[in-house]
């Protein structure tokens, strides 16, 4: 359930990004919602998958700025990218307090000397 959650909020948060980086959208928070988009959807990611987002977290930002150069629409694409890296931080972040969260469960269960199941496994099982 909570990959489909996940999905769902990267999905949503995907077109939005691009979307706002060529519509305005007044009235509307994009950065804020992009954010609690990002947060929510950075639950499905662990492993090499997070290796994977924090190069995107750091090269969208740099593709935009190259984007920005194209004649009539170059605003627009760095606005997107840079839309899109926003949700990807958020995304970040939220794997990053997971990871913090199942280190610091096996630091306590070290010392307690219980086992500890990282969040990351339990996001990804059938009873998640």
């Amino acid at each position: 359930m909570t990959e489909k959650i996940g999905g769902l909020a990267r999905l949503i948060a995907t077109l939005l990004a691009i979307v706002a980086g060529f519509i305005a959208m007044p009235g509307i928070n994009i950065p804020l919602v992009l954010v609690v988009l990002g947060l929510i959807a950075g639950i499905i990611y662990s492993g090499e998958r997070i290796v994977r987002l924090f190069l995107v977290v750091l090269v969208l930002p740099l593709a935009g700025a190259a984007l920005r150069q194209i004649p009539a629409i170059g605003e627009q694409l760095d606005a997107a990218a840079l839309n899109l890296a926003l949700a990807a931080s958020a995304m970040a972040a939220t794997s990053i307090a997971m990871r913090l969260f199942d280190n610091s469960k096996n630091d306590i269960a070290a010392w307690t000397g219980k086992s500890a199941e990282p969040m990351a496994a339990r996001a990804t099982s059938p009873a998640g």
